[in-house]
């Protein structure tokens, strides 16, 4: 089936779209920051508690748990498990924040231990982390979903344009979560509730995706493999983790995706709030300047993915991602304090953006070239769970920070000092390219 162009772009399509959902439901209380202070009597120290917790259960091991569940049962299992977890995890975020619930006697106790969290910080919290244990774990199966269906085709730019569709999320959400905010009388759980309802589209998408695939693996039997050649899973064993662990490109790889994405994503929950500050703007404008933040990123990742199929350089690739969110970060510290303009912040973000499709165009595709097929799930979900680590705790830092500083100074220089470990990393995995012979610089596509 995936010789038929239609059957795997299809694939592509279903499983891209819920990760478009579950970008939106992680960004969507983003440009609602403000609201969320003075409505709820939340400050940016629980803000940044909340948006640490999407990753403390994955961080604590359950991505570990999800890698093996991955290589053990399959894409089909994992893919429609990930996506029950983000719809409950939804669910309970939902019941958080809802109205009713905070004159429930459940939230009064919630309410009377560890009192600078709120009741209604404390619920949504524990949604965020079960959903953000579906969604992380969703991320490396879509990883390896496409590396099976589009083996030996247009792998990276498969990936790139995933990537593109899920950061249209970002996009989305920015504008639609103050639009539909606003029609219900500057509601969060409105919001919300919308972003909810698409997840569960999203898992839809997954239980048609299990009947596709179920199919291709069926041809591939009457076609002759046995399922331990058409299905690497089969051949997983626990102690094969311990490979992974001695590779010396993985930690590389994982530490540069840490370092990297913890630049990005802890980013992304304040900048609005950033952008109202220094342009002395309101929060909807904020959120829809911040917007433009993945616009070039989906615009680049499908050609810098297809460059990588035909061209390569992907190590190199990497080392221009990191330099350009470093001048970006010092630009977001310095300059536009000093020339607070719009035209400039617009300018800062869409160029971050660039560094944005970058990084993430050569990074994933560059994995399956580092591990053993057998060990991709598990491979992906280790690095996911070393990223989680640091998206973990920068936001709670950074948020503690801003407290304690009154403004973003401090927190921009450390987004760009992440950058700085970032671009070091990509020179020692060039080196280490050169020196082993893993072909990160040459084509995905082989003539």
């Amino acid at each position: 089936m995936n010789d038929s162009f239609i059957a795997r772009w299809s694939v592509l399509l279903l499983v891209a779209l819920m990760m478009f959902f579950a970008y939106m439901f992680v960004d969507v209380m983003s440009p609602l920051k403000s609201l969320v202070e003075s409505n709820l009597g939340w400050d940016s120290s629980v803000f940044g508690k909340y948006a640490a917790s999407e990753f403390i259960l994955n961080v604590c091991g359950f991505l570990i748990i999800a890698g093996v569940i991955l290589d053990k049962l399959g894409v089909r299992f994992s893919g429609i498990l990930s996506a029950a977890i983000m719809v409950i995890g939804a669910g309970i975020k939902y019941i958080g924040i809802s109205d009713w619930f905070q004159e429930t006697a459940f939230a009064a106790w919630l309410g009377s231990w560890w009192v600078s969290m709120p009741a209604s910080a404390k619920m949504a919290s524990l949604g965020f982390m079960i959903f953000g244990c579906g969604c992380e774990m969703e991320g490396t199966n879509v990883s390896k979903i496409l590396a099976k269906w589009f083996k030996g085709k247009e792998m990276a730019l498969a990936m790139g344009i995933e990537m593109a569709v899920a950061r249209l999320g970002v996009f989305a959400v920015m504008w639609i979560a103050p639009i539909i905010s606003a029609k219900f009388d500057n509601s969060v759980i409105a919001p919300l509730g919308f972003c909810s309802c698409l997840l569960m589209i999203g898992l839809l998408n997954f239980v048609i995706f299990a009947v596709l695939d179920k199919r291709f693996d069926n041809q591939l039997i009457k076609a002759g493999f046995s399922p331990a050649e058409k299905s690497p899973e089969d051949e997983f064993h626990i102690s094969d983790l311990g490979a992974i662990f001695k590779s010396k490109m993985f930690w590389i790889v994982a530490l540069l995706c840490v370092l990297y994405y913890s630049a990005i994503f802890p980013f992304q929950r304040y900048a609005p709030n950033f952008l109202e500050e220094t342009l002395k703007v309101s929060a909807a404008e904020a959120s829809q300047l911040f917007s433009f933040f993945p616009i070039l990123a989906m615009v680049l990742t499908p050609p810098l993915g297809l460059f990588l199929d035909k061209i390569g350089k992907g190590a190199t690739m990497l080392m221009l991602g990191s330099i350009i969110m470093i001048v970006c970060h010092l630009s977001f510290a310095f300059l536009l304090p000093a020339f607070p303009q719009k035209w400039l912040a617009v300018l800062l973000i869409v160029v971050l953006g660039v560094s944005f499709s970058l990084v993430p165009a050569a990074l994933w595709p560059s994995v399956p070239k580092i591990i053993d097929e057998k060990v991709l799930g598990s491979a992906y979900c280790l690095i996911f769970w070393v990223q989680n680590i640091g998206l973990c705790l920068v936001p709670m830092l950074i948020g503690s920070l801003r407290n304690s500083t009154g403004n973003y100074l401090v927190p921009m220089i450390v987004f760009s000092s992440f950058g700085v470990l970032a671009f070091l990393l990509s020179l020692l995995l060039k080196a280490e390219d050169v020196k082993s012979h893993y072909h990160l610089e040459e084509p995905n596509i082989k003539k």
